[in-house]
């Protein structure tokens, strides 16, 4: 798993395209996880089929799709900890809302959590963000919603934000 990890972590500091990342998993980490795959194979070969090994391995296989899907999404981390990380405040915050009490109140939350931690993660204002998205939102048709996601309106509006204008 260190090797497919450091495949990843190389890619990251070349600042690769997700073209040439993907390229990178195809000739690095695919031979990898084929070792893998017939690690798996062969320990399940020799495990008596109630075993803890043989369910492991059993497990493992009927994942194995899920499990490799990020050699053909070069957008896909193969780590789930920046994820997870960033979950941490909703985690250790979800106490404090438990008043709220409303079902509308899960996935709500978790919509505004979702802008608020984008915005952060490409290092755009919230504050700004959703200044300028806001006040038109409610004049904008359902299919032009995908426009003003944080990374679709950075990227519209970059270089007002790099410049300050």
């Amino acid at each position: 798993m260190d090797e497919l990890f450091s495949v990843d972590a190389d890619a990251g500091r070349k600042a690769l395209t997700a073209a040439a990342r993907h390229v990178r998993r195809q000739e690095t980490a695919r031979p990898i996880l084929d070792d893998i795959h017939s690690k798996i194979d062969a320990a399940q070969s020799v495990a008596l089929p109630s075993s803890a090994l043989s369910k492991a391995c059993q497990y493992t296989l009927t994942l194995w799709e899920k499990l490799t899907r990020f050699l053909e999404y070069p957008e896909l981390e193969l780590s789930t900890n920046l994820a997870e990380n960033s979950m941490r405040p909703v985690a250790l915050g979800r106490k404090n809302w438990l008043h709220i009490s409303s079902p509308q109140a899960g996935p709500k939350v978790a919509a505004i959590l979702s802008v608020v931690e984008s915005c952060r993660r490409l290092k755009l204002p919230v504050r700004d963000y959703l200044a300028a998205v806001l006040p038109g939102l409610a004049d904008r048709s359902i299919q032009r919603l995908p426009d003003l996601t944080p990374a679709a309106w950075l990227a519209r509006h970059s270089w007002t934000h790099a410049t300050g204008v």
